[in-house]
């Protein structure tokens, strides 16, 4: 009974752990990014956030990377996954000043 009641634990635990795993959430607000410096796991998540009152254009600047989000209204959310190792810079096409750099990690 003690066995089973161990792995019971243990299982439930690897379950309540993975369900708090979550996206990193990247924030847009007064025309910059909430991090400038990100890095993710390869296969890994962010999620944009437009917290701003302006839509941005969340896009990717690094060949072999490339991702466009389109115009994000404010309020909008998106996820972009990352699937190669690398760094990946970041920017909104429409604010220059807005930019990032995200680290993929294998």
């Amino acid at each position: 009974m003690y066995k089973i009641a161990t792995l019971a634990l243990v299982v439930l635990s690897g379950f309540s752990v993975g369900a708090l795993a979550a996206n990193q959430m990247i924030y847009q607000k007064g025309r910059v990014f909430s991090s400038e410096n990100v890095s993710v796991k390869k296969g890994a998540a962010l999620t944009f956030v437009n917290d701003d009152t302006i839509p941005h254009n969340i896009m990717s600047a690094t060949k072999g990377s490339e991702f466009n989000l389109g115009s994000q209204a404010p309020g909008m959310s998106t996820d972009v996954t990352f699937k190669e190792a690398g760094d990946i810079q970041v920017i909104c096409a429409i604010h220059p000043r807005m930019k990032m750099m995200v680290k993929v990690t294998d």
